[in-house]
């Protein structure tokens, strides 16, 4: 089973876009191995884009912080709120339907309230020139704890209805 037989890709994008919207998170839906499903670009700020356009940054960076994100939440069957290298808040919610793993949705590139952009990591990880790290993290959104968790909470909602639908058109089958 994978995502799109759950719901059609077009339902997983409107998810990426709403947590976009209402969080401004960037809405992200991956399977299992960890592959975003969409090709929705919804950036929650101007440096993210940059340190995914190096191979190191979006290797060392973003994909490292998927995949151990990925794997705590396909053991734990928990949603999971962590810091990638850069200092984004990351969000995954895993998607199980009974106990097959089907992947994550979350989302990330938002400052907790009270932490900071390690930009020291951005630029000797992604190697990004320290003066274009700085021109691009001026104006970084942050997110506070309660909102942090309206998301979580959000995210798995819309998760478990995706679920409930699939559910009641193969009920008869």
């Amino acid at each position: 089973m994978e995502l799109i037989d759950i719901c059609p890709l077009p339902q997983w994008e409107d998810l990426e876009n709403d947590i976009f919207n209402r969080f401004h998170f960037q809405g992200s839906v991956f399977n299992p191995e960890g592959i975003r499903i969409t090709q929705v670009k919804n950036w929650s700020n101007r440096l993210c884009p940059a340190i995914k356009s190096t191979e190191k940054g979006q290797s060392y960076i973003c994909s490292v912080a998927h995949m151990n994100m990925n794997a705590m939440v396909r053991n734990s069957r928990e949603p999971a709120v962590e810091e990638c290298d850069a200092g984004f808040t990351k969000v995954v919610v895993p998607i199980y339907v009974d106990d097959e793993f089907l992947g994550v949705a979350g989302g990330c590139g938002l400052i907790l309230e009270g932490d900071e952009l390690d930009s020291f990591a951005v630029t000797k990880i992604a190697g990004l020139p320290e003066d274009k790290v700085e021109t691009l993290s001026q104006d970084l959104a942050t997110i506070s704890q309660d909102r942090l968790d309206e998301a979580v909470t959000f995210i798995q909602d819309q998760v478990a209805q995706r679920i409930a639908a699939y559910r009641e058109t193969t009920a008869g089958r």
